[in-house]
């Protein structure tokens, strides 16, 4: 279900980018530096919203936070394909957008902090890595979906109906997520006076003072900005730069993403094994630098040919590489949170997306001046040095976890 529900919040959450390529910018008369925007409204909303994010799942629980997130987040995404029906002008659809995307982002915020919190409730310290692995192994089998499944809705519906189906989806799996999964869900004690939960504030603040959990965030802001270049720009790439026709580039930019969550599910099992083997950090370190380093060497290869399937392959096999390093970054940020995992894992989430919004916006400006290739080339580097700065995290002794209950599940 965690896994589903994932997927589901990333196929809606990619829907704008298959239609911003294929009609905001060809059809729609909106510039690519104004569709860059738009992704980064939903980016800029979404970090700035992140602690609170996280300060919510702590106190009410992740289950209620992600019932929430679906309810929300669906609803303003149907609102985006009622901008069909009401804009005339390329400004107002822009306006519009900007608008819609950033709520969207907003409300989202809970999704990636509640599913790792998820995960360190259920899952034991040894599987933890393997569980993170194979729930953002769902976010991108959601965003592989999203280009052949939204771009033929559009085809057979029109981009607004478009919207609107994939918005209700996610409302009704958030009303199935309620009824059928929170129930069994580990639940926080609620605080029994002021005093303690004014303490278990300063506990979640107070982990701003652990260099491992900034060098943590700045590794994860070069993940995020090399990541989501590729989430944001890659049809586009193949479709435009490339020239390859539409449907193709649909199937192409498919195989790419479903290779990342490949490369997801699978790092969380080696992260499992190699940490019995060589000890908690050098296990996470080995699967860190060796994802990100050959993630940049094969996107700078793919970028270099001329081929689209060549590129293709270089690109996914850059992405599958990349994708190993997800369930490190979340099961660290919630070892070095306990109590508070869903703070520091917010924490972590929003340093992510300060790369990741920088990235949509700042690509298109440098492909202007340097070309495309030389636009990702940049992202490759920064990936590299994002991996080297796990020479530099230890792993402390994880605070302990907040005491939970179970709801008792109805028979």
């Amino acid at each position: 279900m965690l896994m589903a529900y994932t997927a589901l919040a990333h196929f809606n959450r990619e829907g704008l980018a298959v239609a911003g390529g294929e009609v905001f910018i060809k059809r729609l008369g909106i510039t690519e530096v104004q569709m860059g925007w738009v992704y980064t409204s939903f980016l800029i909303v979404y970090t700035i919203a992140m602690l609170p994010g996280g300060w919510l799942i702590d106190r009410i629980g992740s289950a209620k936070s992600l019932t929430l997130l679906g309810l929300t987040m669906g609803s303003f995404v149907a609102l985006t394909g009622t901008l069909g029906w009401v804009t005339l002008t390329p400004v107002s659809l822009w306006i519009g957008l900007l608008i819609l995307r950033g709520m969207t982002g907003a409300c989202s915020a809970p999704l990636h902090p509640g599913a790792a919190h998820v995960a360190s409730d259920l899952m034991s310290e040894r599987h933890r890595a393997t569980a993170n692995g194979m729930r953002t192994a769902g976010a991108l089998i959601g965003i592989a979906f999203s280009y052949p499944i939204f771009g033929g809705l559009m085809d057979s519906l029109g981009w607004p109906w478009a919207f609107i189906v994939s918005g209700t989806t996610l409302i009704g799996f958030g009303l199935l997520w309620q009824w059928s999964v929170t129930s069994s869900l580990p639940v926080p004690e609620q605080a029994v006076s002021v005093e303690s939960a004014k303490a278990d504030s300063r506990f979640a603040w107070s982990l701003l003072r652990q260099g491992n959990l900034w060098l943590l965030t700045l590794s994860y802001a070069a993940y995020g900005y090399f990541q989501y270049l590729f989430f944001y720009w890659m049809d586009y790439y193949f479709n435009t730069v490339l020239h390859v026709p539409a449907v193709e580039s649909r199937k192409v930019t498919f195989t790419i993403f479903l290779a990342m969550g490949a490369g997801m599910a699978i790092g969380g099992f080696c992260t499992d094994i190699l940490c019995k083997l060589l000890g908690p950090i050098r296990g996470r370190r080995a699967i860190v630098m060796t994802g990100m380093g050959l993630g940049a060497v094969f996107a700078l290869l793919g970028v270099n040919m001329t081929d689209h399937w060549s590129v293709a392959t270089c690109l996914a096999i850059s992405m599958g590489a990349l994708g190993m390093c997800e369930g490190v970054f979340w099961t660290t940020a919630t070892d070095i949170g306990g109590k508070a995992r869903g703070f520091s894992g917010a924490f972590m989430n929003t340093g992510g997306n300060v790369g990741g919004f920088i990235s949509p916006v700042l690509t298109p400006f440098m492909a202007q001046t340097m070309g495309w290739p030389g636009a990702i080339a940049v992202a490759c580097a920064i990936s590299g040095l994002g991996g080297l700065v796990w020479f530099f995290i230890t792993l402390p002794p994880a605070a302990p976890l907040t005491k939970t209950t179970t709801a008792e599940t109805p028979h």
